[in-house]
C-alpha cells in the first residue's frame, strides 16, 4: 500500500513539474478561413526580416535578428566577458495549418547567445542555443489575434 502511494505521488509531482516548464512555442486554433489567417500572419511578420514565406506549406520564417544582450557571467566564478560581447540573436518560425473547419497558428522562436561558455577551444566561440522568449512569442500571437478580431474571427 505505501509503495502505491509513493508511486502515485511521484507521477503527480513529475506531471506538475512538466506543466511548470517554460513554453517553447505558442499555438492556437482560430475559427476563420485559411486565407484570412495567412494574410494576418504575413502582415504581422512584416516587422521581422523575412527569409521564407510559403503559403502552400503555411510556413513563415524570419532571418536572424541580432542585438546586444544582458551582461551575464560564465564559468564557475561567473566571470564577465568583455572581449567576446553579449550578443544574442533570434528568429521566428510561424506555421499556419488547415485543421478541418479551423485554422491552427503556431509560433516558435529560436534564440541563441554568442559565447556564454569559457575556454579557448573552438566550441567556446560560437552561437549557443538558449531558452526562447515567451514574451516575444506571446506578442506575435497577440498581434495576430488583434488583426483576426478586426476581421471578425474568433480564437478557440
Amino acid at each position: 500500500m505505501p509503495s502505491r502511494l509513493l508511486v502515485t505521488l511521484y507521477f503527480c509531482s513529475l506531471s506538475l513539474g512538466c506543466a511548470l516548464l517554460p513554453k517553447d512555442h505558442y499555438d492556437q486554433y482560430v475559427v476563420c478561413p485559411y486565407d484570412t489567417v495567412w494574410n494576418a500572419a504575413t502582415d504581422t511578420m512584416k516587422m521581422f526580416p523575412a527569409k521564407l514565406q510559403n503559403k502552400e506549406t503555411g510556413v513563415i520564417e524570419t532571418g536572424w535578428t541580432e542585438w546586444e544582450g544582458a551582461e551575464r557571467g560564465y564559468g564557475l566564478f561567473q566571470r564577465t566577458s568583455t572581449g567576446f560581447g553579449n550578443r544574442e540573436r533570434a528568429r521566428m518560425i510561424l506555421t499556419v495549418k488547415r485543421v478541418s473547419d479551423v485554422t491552427e497558428v503556431v509560433v516558435f522562436e529560436n534564440r541563441e547567445r554568442w559565447h556564454p561558455k569559457g575556454g579557448v577551444t573552438s566550441q567556446a566561440t560560437r552561437w549557443w542555443p538558449i531558452e526562447p522568449s515567451e514574451e516575444a512569442m506571446a506578442a506575435v500571437m497577440t498581434r495576430i489575434n488583434t488583426k483576426l478580431k478586426d476581421q471578425g474571427c474568433t480564437p478557440s
